[in-house]
Order: structure tokens, then sequence, then C-alpha cells
């Protein structure tokens, strides 16, 4: 389930990491980082995915 997670991450970073954690303060920082610039809210998601 995990590689699904990862590859929502990719085309919709926060998708990902509201499938992960839920909506919480790391959403709601992923929306941001993805407004900010696409790349960041990628890692951050990937990086949310792998560390749980």
């Amino acid at each position: 389930m995990d590689i699904v997670r990862i590859l929502l991450a990719i085309f919709i970073p926060p998708l990902g990491v509201f499938l992960q954690v839920g909506i919480g303060l790391h959403f709601w920082l992923n929306i941001l980082l993805t407004l900010l610039g696409y790349i960041p809210g990628i890692i951050h998601a990937i990086w949310v995915i792998v560390r749980k």
C-alpha cells in the first residue's frame, strides 16, 4: 500500500499525506509546501509516508 501512497504523493502530494496521517499538522504543512513549490511538497509527502 505504501507504493500507491508514494505514487499519489508524486502526483498529488497532499493526498498522499492525507491517506497516511489524515487531517493534521503534516497535511496542512504539505498543502503549504505544495503551494509554495511543487517539489518541496513532494519531498515532504514522501518523507511522511516513508517515516511511518
